[in-house]
């Protein structure tokens, strides 16, 4: 099965792979590629880079100290701010007449994050994303509906480049338009379609109001990421749409989507590019290695990208890592879903939260639609949390749009209940129609912190 790159799609143990050379490597040799080209990175970046000669120079570190895979620990972490002070280029290794696209996420400081790409790191996202498609069950037979935002955000032209590397079809319809996506999925039938999970249930959402069963849509497989999502989001994506829904992991920072892919085989974990990322996941407050299994921040170090290689950058995203060979025969080391991020942890009363907590506990309640939103108060001096969801038009019709109703009020009571036992902290639960939570085309607004407006109020 030929497709319009340079490989053929092999099946191995059971399922079809892009480059199963690499997917199926041993340990001992992914460890050695790993090293040869982390000493080629660290070489490139202390000759080219400033910042990373200066950082190398005050920990004592030459080029030449690397020399075994665990020596990546001696390197010192990178973290988004300091993309944000050597704004835009201060940290890109090549000359700017090497760089052929510049993409950026947004900050608060009003200015993006910029990361550049060589006409290499081009080809290698575009095979990596390729490599993720065939994991997610595609091949290059496919019609794929390209349902991520385009622009400086790296998902849309991510996906677009990798599935065209494939040899598919992409319908590059972007975020938003709702109805014109539902009509374009209708006619053309594509096989497989990416987005952000909760625009995709926009999408499915319209669909069932038209009446096109999940049968009918020609949709076989999903690639959703961009945002945390639960396991009770997946299943209902997967109900709503009759289809296998993988998540993908990546950041801009590094890359963008590709980074890591759920196996079709078995969706258990996301199967990491390790020929050209090391992973390490650490105790985001004593900065140690924790071990594989458990819980912790990702760090990646860049190994082969050519613009902006960045070493040990920390994510902020908590998941934990298994080296152990999946049922799909891929033996690259696999990543759990992205259970929240550090800087998205909620606080209340000194217990964590996680958005992701919340949702797998709404999700569970076949009375509620699937969109909730976060909402954090302040009461007196105590931080409050409130959630507010909806009702399906069906439970809504049945109680006459009676939200005080003696249902709707024990419904109430009971979910507050098993938030509390799931969260360890009180829940305020609003009930409200449907159609009511706000929907959006790209991410979704989880949180809406009202706290810094009071205060701010209160000042003014």
């Amino acid at each position: 099965m030929l497709y319009k790159g340079v490989n053929t799609l092999k099946i191995k143990g059971g399922a079809m792979m892009y480059s199963p050379e690499i997917e199926t490597l041993s340990r001992e040799k992914m460890q050695e590629l790993q090293l040869s080209r982390l000493k080629g990175t660290v070489e490139r970046v202390y000759n080219n880079v400033p910042f990373y000669k200066e950082k190398l120079d005050e920990l004592g570190i030459k080029p030449s100290d690397i020399k075994t895979i665990e020596d990546v620990r001696k390197l010192p972490f990178t973290v988004k701010k300091d993309l944000r002070d050597q704004y835009p280029f201060g940290l890109f290794a090549v000359p700017q007449k090497d760089i052929v696209r510049i993409h950026g996420s947004s900050g608060t400081s009003g200015k993006p994050t910029v990361v550049g790409y060589t006409k290499n790191d081009i080809e290698n996202w575009s095979d990596l994303i390729a490599r993720a498609v065939v994991t997610a069950g595609g091949s290059p037979e496919d019609i794929f509906h390209n349902a991520y935002g385009y622009g400086l955000f790296t998902g849309g032209i991510g996906f677009h480049h990798g599935v065209e590397k494939l040899g598919a079809a992409v319908v590059p319809i972007s975020g938003g338009n709702t109805d014109r996506q539902v009509t374009l999925i209708n006619d053309f039938k594509p096989r497989g379609i990416g987005g952000t999970p909760s625009y995709i249930l926009n999408i499915a959402e319209k669909l069932e109001e038209l009446g096109i069963a999940p049968e009918d849509n020609g949709l076989e497989y999903g690639i959703f990421g961009a945002e945390p999502w639960s396991e009770e989001m997946r299943k209902n994506i997967e109900k709503k749409l009759g289809i296998k829904a993988m998540d993908v992991y990546g950041l801009s920072e590094v890359m963008g989507p590709g980074v890591g892919i759920e196996c079709y085989e078995a969706q258990d974990g996301l199967h990491l590019a390790e020929d050209h990322f090391i992973f390490e996941v650490i105790n985001p407050d004593t900065l140690q290695p924790v071990a594989d299994g458990e819980d912790g921040e990702l760090v990646i170090t860049c190994i082969t990208k050519e613009a902006l290689p960045l070493l040990r950058y920390r994510t902020g995203d908590i998941t934990s890592i298994t080296r152990e060979k999946c049922k799909c025969g891929r033996t690259t080391a696999r990543m759990a879903r992205v259970k929240g991020r550090t800087d998205d942890m909620i606080i209340i009363r000194g217990v964590n939260v996680f958005p992701s907590e919340i949702e797998r506990e709404l999700l569970k309640v076949n009375e509620f639609a699937p969109y909730y939103q976060i909402h954090l108060w302040k009461k007196g001096n105590m931080d409050a949390l409130e959630v507010r969801v909806e009702l399906t038009p069906s439970i809504y019709q049945s109680i006459e749009g009676n939200l005080e109703s003696d249902a709707v009020k024990k419904l109430k009571k009971q979910v507050q209940h098993d938030l509390k036992n799931a969260c360890l902290v009180s829940v305020e639960v609003t009930i409200q129609q449907p159609l009511s939570v706000p929907r959006s085309e790209g991410k979704a607004v989880r949180v809406v912190d009202h706290r810094k407006e009071l205060v701010e109020e209160a000042v003014r």
